[in-house]
Protein backbone atom coordinates (compact mmCIF):
# COMPACT_ATOMS: atom_id res chain seq x y z
CA UNK A 1 0.00 0.00 0.00
CA UNK A 2 1.15 3.48 -0.71
CA UNK A 3 2.01 6.04 1.92
CA UNK A 4 -0.60 8.37 0.47
CA UNK A 5 -3.31 5.92 1.54
CA UNK A 6 -2.02 5.94 5.12
CA UNK A 7 -1.74 9.72 5.16
CA UNK A 8 -5.31 10.11 3.85
CA UNK A 9 -6.61 7.57 6.36
CA UNK A 10 -4.87 9.46 9.16
CA UNK A 11 -6.39 12.72 7.95
CA UNK A 12 -9.85 11.11 7.79
CA UNK A 13 -9.48 9.77 11.34
CA UNK A 14 -8.42 13.21 12.57
CA UNK A 15 -11.42 14.83 10.90
CA UNK A 16 -13.79 12.20 12.28
CA UNK A 17 -12.38 12.71 15.77
CA UNK A 18 -12.77 16.49 15.56
CA UNK A 19 -16.39 16.04 14.48
CA UNK A 20 -17.03 13.67 17.39
CA UNK A 21 -15.32 16.02 19.84
CA UNK A 22 -17.51 18.93 18.77
CA UNK A 23 -20.82 17.12 18.38
CA UNK A 24 -21.00 14.83 21.42
CA UNK A 25 -22.07 16.20 24.82
CA UNK A 26 -21.22 12.98 26.70
CA UNK A 27 -17.71 13.27 28.14
CA UNK A 28 -16.74 9.63 27.63
CA UNK A 29 -17.55 9.97 23.93
CA UNK A 30 -15.40 13.10 23.84
CA UNK A 31 -12.49 11.16 25.36
CA UNK A 32 -12.92 8.49 22.66
CA UNK A 33 -13.08 11.19 19.97
CA UNK A 34 -9.87 12.72 21.33
CA UNK A 35 -8.21 9.29 21.12
CA UNK A 36 -9.38 8.97 17.49
CA UNK A 37 -7.75 12.34 16.75
CA UNK A 38 -4.51 11.10 18.30
CA UNK A 39 -4.63 7.84 16.34
CA UNK A 40 -5.13 9.75 13.11
CA UNK A 41 -2.19 12.01 13.88
CA UNK A 42 0.04 9.06 14.74
CA UNK A 43 -0.91 7.36 11.46
CA UNK A 44 -0.28 10.56 9.49
CA UNK A 45 3.11 11.17 11.13
CA UNK A 46 4.07 7.53 10.60
CA UNK A 47 3.27 7.85 6.90
CA UNK A 48 5.18 11.11 6.69
CA UNK A 49 8.22 9.59 8.42
CA UNK A 50 8.31 6.45 6.24
CA UNK A 51 9.55 8.11 3.07
CA UNK A 52 12.41 6.49 1.23
CA UNK A 53 13.71 2.94 1.37
CA UNK A 54 14.42 2.89 5.11
CA UNK A 55 12.13 4.26 7.78
CA UNK A 56 13.40 7.19 9.83
CA UNK A 57 13.71 6.15 13.51
CA UNK A 58 13.04 9.64 14.92
CA UNK A 59 9.33 9.82 13.92
CA UNK A 60 8.89 6.24 15.09
CA UNK A 61 10.30 7.10 18.51
CA UNK A 62 8.09 10.18 18.73
CA UNK A 63 5.02 8.14 17.79
CA UNK A 64 5.74 5.51 20.45
CA UNK A 65 6.26 8.25 23.05
CA UNK A 66 3.01 9.89 21.94
CA UNK A 67 1.12 6.61 22.29
CA UNK A 68 2.35 6.21 25.87
CA UNK A 69 1.41 9.79 26.74
CA UNK A 70 -2.00 9.39 25.06
CA UNK A 71 -2.67 6.22 27.05
CA UNK A 72 -1.90 7.90 30.37
CA UNK A 73 -3.91 11.01 29.43
CA UNK A 74 -6.85 8.81 28.44
CA UNK A 75 -6.70 6.96 31.76
CA UNK A 76 -6.69 10.28 33.62
CA UNK A 77 -9.58 11.61 31.53
CA UNK A 78 -11.68 8.49 32.12
CA UNK A 79 -10.97 8.70 35.86
CA UNK A 80 -12.10 12.34 35.87
CA UNK A 81 -15.28 11.47 33.93
CA UNK A 82 -16.04 8.68 36.43
CA UNK A 83 -15.46 11.06 39.36
CA UNK A 84 -17.73 13.66 37.78
CA UNK A 85 -20.42 11.05 37.13
CA UNK A 86 -20.24 9.85 40.73
CA UNK A 87 -20.45 13.35 42.20
CA UNK A 88 -23.12 14.83 39.92
CA UNK A 89 -24.92 11.76 38.63
CA UNK A 90 -24.34 12.70 34.99
CA UNK A 91 -21.43 12.45 32.58
CA UNK A 92 -22.00 15.72 30.74
CA UNK A 93 -20.88 19.21 31.56
CA UNK A 94 -23.46 21.74 32.74
CA UNK A 95 -24.99 23.51 29.77
CA UNK A 96 -24.19 20.71 27.33
CA UNK A 97 -27.15 18.46 28.11
CA UNK A 98 -28.88 19.31 24.81
CA UNK A 99 -29.18 16.97 21.88
CA UNK A 100 -26.63 18.74 19.71
CA UNK A 101 -23.92 21.37 19.65
CA UNK A 102 -24.88 24.83 20.82
CA UNK A 103 -28.00 23.67 22.63
CA UNK A 104 -28.18 24.15 26.34
CA UNK A 105 -30.02 22.17 28.93
CA UNK A 106 -33.08 23.36 30.81
CA UNK A 107 -32.77 26.71 32.52
CA UNK A 108 -33.24 27.14 36.27
CA UNK A 109 -34.79 30.59 36.05
CA UNK A 110 -36.44 31.87 39.19
CA UNK A 111 -35.89 28.67 41.17
CA UNK A 112 -33.98 28.79 44.39
CA UNK A 113 -32.27 25.88 45.95
CA UNK A 114 -33.97 24.63 49.10
CA UNK A 115 -32.42 25.91 52.30
CA UNK A 116 -32.43 24.46 55.83
CA UNK A 117 -35.80 26.08 56.54
CA UNK A 118 -37.35 24.11 53.65
CA UNK A 119 -36.27 20.76 55.08
CA UNK A 120 -38.69 18.49 56.80
CA UNK A 121 -38.06 17.04 60.26
CA UNK A 122 -36.61 13.86 58.74
CA UNK A 123 -34.07 15.89 56.74
CA UNK A 124 -32.85 18.07 59.60
CA UNK A 125 -29.55 16.99 61.02
CA UNK A 126 -28.65 14.91 57.99
CA UNK A 127 -25.40 16.84 57.56
CA UNK A 128 -24.49 15.98 61.13
CA UNK A 129 -25.26 12.32 60.51
CA UNK A 130 -23.13 12.29 57.36
CA UNK A 131 -20.19 13.93 59.12
CA UNK A 132 -20.45 11.52 62.04
CA UNK A 133 -20.61 8.51 59.73
CA UNK A 134 -17.51 9.75 57.93
CA UNK A 135 -15.63 10.09 61.21
CA UNK A 136 -15.40 13.88 61.16
CA UNK A 137 -16.33 14.53 64.78
CA UNK A 138 -13.71 17.29 65.02
CA UNK A 139 -15.45 19.14 62.15
CA UNK A 140 -18.76 18.86 63.98
CA UNK A 141 -17.19 20.21 67.17
CA UNK A 142 -15.62 23.17 65.36
CA UNK A 143 -18.92 23.99 63.63
CA UNK A 144 -20.86 23.76 66.89
CA UNK A 145 -18.25 25.87 68.68
CA UNK A 146 -17.62 23.31 71.40
CA UNK A 147 -14.01 22.84 70.45
CA UNK A 148 -11.46 25.34 71.85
Amino acid sequence: MSLTFFALTGSALTGLGIYGLMSQPHLLRRVIAFNIIGSGLFLFFGAAGARGAAADPIPQALIITGIVVALSASALAVALVVALARSTGQATLPGSAGDGPGQEGPKDEGRQKPGPEDQGPEDQGSEQTVLQAAGHDDTLQSIAGTRP
